[in-house]
């Protein structure tokens, strides 16, 4: 029996299809609150973009073959696991043994195909390619992509936060979120100009990294303990010390190699279930907002000359842990066309840009926020 699941944002579609309903079922979640994403007869599923997900072990072992037949192959790392890519014609075909995932992408058509051996990581590689096709689409289609969280009020004016690692834009995002806004994204979105003057905005899903100290300061570990006692789960790679500090009540902050930190992870559709959080699915670019985090000092509106740069946006360069070696995107550039983030920076740099002094005073950082948000 084959499922189906249907993911739209804006106008790009792509169709996952499979065997087990664990992999339909887990990006029939995992992009819900965002894409649009529903089941679908997969009968009527018969054009269009689509990827093609079975637990098959025969599948996996016949296309690993042809991998490793003669062919002129190339390693890369591939969400943190290597993958051995080679051609079959106009096809680009692939291995993960560490996975049991075997690959086959003709780009022309806009069709994937996945044989794994076991349903799970089957599940989390088909989401990620079916986002990667949806992305492809929308970057052919005149989008970019912006290093940035975002928030939208009812009348759909978003403001956009940006800022270098640790500046704040999880944050930002997620207190602006707790007090009257819709959460559109906690990291990264899709944009392209419309109209005249207007800067079109979508999501890009993925799971929230929050850490302990954070979760704790929002109010929201006893709300996370409650979900766990009762049964739920947080993301997969959420690392086992982080439940366990979670059920014991612990936020003291746990690290890994004394430099990456270990943080709860969030599903999308466990903001508005869990935490109370109301997603928004697009709206129009308000306003630029730049965070910084000064623990020793006053949550406060600062003067700023920051405007945005080069590395706001995200390219092929810095898209290291997804690279699009499937041609998804089919030759245009991770961060969208020259021409797009051309004309989105030009139009954002006509927008209010503000600038915000937070510190740990999330009750005090909220307040500033609300007061610089409201301004724009």
């Amino acid at each position: 029996m084959i499922s189906a699941t249907r993911l739209e944002a804006a106008a790009a579609a792509v169709t996952v299809l499979s065997n087990s309903t664990v992999v339909t079922d887990w990006s029939l979640r995992y992009f819900g609150p965002w894409w649009n994403a529903m089941s679908v007869d997969a009968a009527s599923v018969c054009a269009g973009a689509a990827v093609l997900a079975d637990v098959n072990a025969d599948g996996y072992e016949e296309i690993t073959r042809l991998v490793h037949d003669g062919r002129t192959t190339e390693e890369v790392d591939y969400a943190k696991h290597p993958l051995l890519v080679a051609r079959d014609g106009e096809d680009i075909i692939a291995t993960s043994p560490e996975e049991g995932i075997a690959y086959r992408s003709t780009p022309s058509s806009d069709r994937l195909v996945l044989a794994g051996t076991h349903a799970q990581p089957l599940a989390l590689a088909a989401a990620r390619l079916a986002r990667e096709a949806i992305r492809g689409q929308l970057l052919r289609d005149g989008w970019a992509v912006l290093h940035s969280s975002a928030v939208v009020r009812p009348d759909g004016g978003t403001l956009l936060t940006f800022g270098d690692k640790g500046a704040g834009k999880t944050t930002t995002a997620l207190l602006l979120a707790s007090n009257g806004w819709q959460l559109l994204a906690n990291d990264r979105v899709l944009v392209r100009p419309t109209g005249e003057r207007d800067v079109e905005v979508v999501p890009w899903p993925s799971a929230a990294a929050l850490g302990l100290g954070l979760l704790h300061s929002l109010g929201w570990d006893d709300k996370a303990r409650e979900h766990l006692r009762s049964g739920g789960s947080f993301h997969p790679t959420q690392h086992d010390s982080v439940t366990e500090a979670l059920l014991a009540g612990d936020h003291t902050p746990l690290w890994e190699n004394a430099r990456r930190e270990r943080k709860v992870q969030v599903f999308p559709d466990q903001f508005p279930d869990v935490f109370g959080v109301p997603l928004a699915t697009g709206g129009r670019a308000a306003g630029l907002l730049f965070p910084q985090i000064d623990a020793d000092a006053a949550p406060d509106v600062v003067d700023g000359a920051r405007t945005l740069g080069e590395g706001d946006f995200m390219s092929g360069a810095t898209e290291d842990r997804y690279p699009d070696i499937f041609g998804q995107a089919q030759g245009v550039d991770g961060g969208g066309r020259e021409s797009a983030r051309a004309e989105v920076a030009a139009r954002l740099a006509g927008l209010p840009h503000r600038a915000a002094r937070l510190n740990h005073d999330i009750q005090a950082s909220a307040a500033v926020l609300t007061k610089v948000a409201d301004a724009v």
